[in-house]
């Protein structure tokens, strides 16, 4: 006899349908495994052995060959545990035969215990598009699979549970998508607190409204790092089709409860000492996962101290910042993941950090060499480059009675030139400007006469290039949109252009 359960592999963020046969067969008993099981998928024979009879689920002594389809792609994971135990019950007919429109997977136990597994969203997704309606999965993977619209989701904590809803015995209750939380990241931190920077906070308001790359440049104990941290409690909330793929690329590392959980965007701080594997993401042939700057797809990637990151580092991240995602290749495999975040990174300008002051006690060859650090590719596609002032003895002595302007207020602004874009731009795939193509600049970036010359005038004067170029409109066109106006005039040209910091320095270029 041959019994069919239904289930889902996963490569890179993307799921697929994967059908697991059992034929019983006279002759010694043994389990087989064939259709390019990995070692965990071969390892399964012991753990479902294991849980039947901590189910008193009755084994057949038998010849059992298991074939995982399509044979020709490799499986990896403890996923496949639940469904080939189901298949080798049904086969054995201890169970009933399993319902052609269900998909299981699961990790086992070798109590029976439904472990959680990466990946179960877009698993979920894979089998729903698969034509199944319902899926059984483990009970810490609820949250994120339940995201997937269109297939009824079965939390099961135990074995037993899922076999006592399949024997009509006790029905397992589906699940819903847990509610987005209200509270935005951050518990403590909002713009209030920053004290005296004015134009710091008018600069992330504008990276917020439009999506931006920005670079805060000043001396230590300027408020960099505090205005960085309190960037998400600005930012627009996410969309569903943004949620869905944030969930989908964390669940990759077993993180999509947490992202189903995740009160704002995502917000990543990795330290300088990272690799520039595991920034843009690796591993090993078996299993590419995705690195920070997948990890803050849809978010921010926050890079403190950005000149002290590894040059490998830092030259990892052009390419995703182009064009929204990062492409992993291996001997054995490849794997293609999002990555369209924003980078918001802070430095100070020289090594001993009072560049500019009379406190500095670095050479001019020795800024020249620290700021050579980042080169000019990297620079070009930072569309807000700020240069953050000290903070002045009055701002801090007025703490207490003078109130800052909060979050709250700023997000207000935020939202509601990113409506206008979403507005704009209904219809296609562009969220916001940052990712306004360039064939789309001149119909949505008219400029008045006024603001042509302007940027004529600077693009000779500073030296840009052709993509500093399109992201200074792209940078105007959100200053309008905070605005309200649809045409760039000479004021939006005039505030983009001075927020070219380091081009006027003649780093970039």
């Amino acid at each position: 006899m041959v019994s069919i359960c239904h289930c889902a592999g996963l490569r890179g963020i993307d799921g697929y349908p994967v059908a697991v046969e059992c034929s019983i067969a006279s002759g010694l008993p043994r389990l087989d495994i064939v259709g390019l099981p990995g070692k965990a998928v071969s390892e399964s024979a012991e753990r479902i052995r294991s849980a039947a009879a901590y189910c008193s689920l009755a084994w057949p002594s038998a010849r059992l060959t298991i074939n995982l389809a399509p044979a020709d792609t490799r499986k990896e994971g403890a996923i496949y545990d639940l469904p080939i135990l189901l298949a080798v019950l049904a086969a054995a007919g201890t169970i009933r035969p399993l319902p052609a429109d269900a998909a299981f997977f699961g990790e086992l136990s070798l109590s029976g215990e439904l472990r959680p597994v990466s990946g179960a969203l877009s698993m979920a997704l894979a089998a729903r598009d698969a034509g199944r309606r319902q899926v059984f999965l483990p009970a810490g993977n609820a949250a994120e699979a339940a995201f997937a619209e269109g297939i009824a989701v079965y939390p099961a904590s135990h074995l037993q549970q899922v076999v006592d809803h399949l024997a009509g015995r006790k029905a397992l209750a589906p699940c819903q998508p847990p509610p987005q939380a209200a509270a935005a990241p951050g518990e403590g931190m909002d713009f209030e607190h920053v004290l005296g920077q004015s134009g710091v906070r008018r600069a992330l308001e504008i990276a917020a409204a439009g999506g931006h790359n920005v670079l805060l440049c000043g001396v230590p104990g300027s408020g960099k790092s505090l205005s960085a941290r309190c960037f998400p409690t600005i930012m627009p909330p996410m969309t569903s089709a943004e949620r869905l793929e944030v969930i989908r690329v964390w669940s990759a590392l077993g993180m999509g409860a947490e992202a189903a959980h995740m009160a704002g965007r995502p917000f990543r701080a990795p330290h300088h000492t990272i690799s520039a594997a595991a920034m843009a993401g690796g591993g090993s042939a078996a299993r590419l996962s995705p690195g920070e700057v997948s990890l803050a797809h849809r978010g921010v990637l926050f890079l403190d101290e950005l000149p002290e990151f590894h040059t490998d580092v830092l030259e990892v991240l052009r390419q995703p910042m182009e064009d929204g995602f990062v492409s992993i290749s291996r001997t054995a495999g490849k794997a293609v993941y999002p990555a369209r975040f924003q980078l918001l990174a802070a430095m100070n300008p020289c090594k001993c950090g009072w560049y500019g002051t009379n406190r500095c006690t670095c050479a001019p060859e020795a800024v020249r060499k620290y700021l050579r650090r980042l080169s000019g590719p990297l620079m070009d596609r930072i569309d807000l480059q700020v240069d953050v002032q000290p903070v002045r003895y009055e701002a801090l002595a007025a703490r207490g009675t003078v109130q800052e302007e909060s979050s709250v207020s700023i997000r207000a602004r935020v939202a509601a030139a990113r409506q206008r874009q979403l507005d704009r731009y209904a219809g296609t795939d562009i969220s916001c400007n940052a990712d306004l193509p360039v064939s789309r600049i001149a119909q949505d970036c008219p400029l008045s006469p006024d603001a042509e010359k302007m940027l004529e005038s600077a693009f000779e004067r500073m030296g840009l290039t052709a993509r500093a170029y399109d992201r200074i409109l792209r940078v105007a066109r959100t200053i309008a949109d905070l605005a309200g106006v649809d045409t760039i005039g000479s004021e939006q040209i005039a505030e983009t252009i001075q927020y070219r910091q380091l081009d006027r320095l003649g780093i970039s270029g």
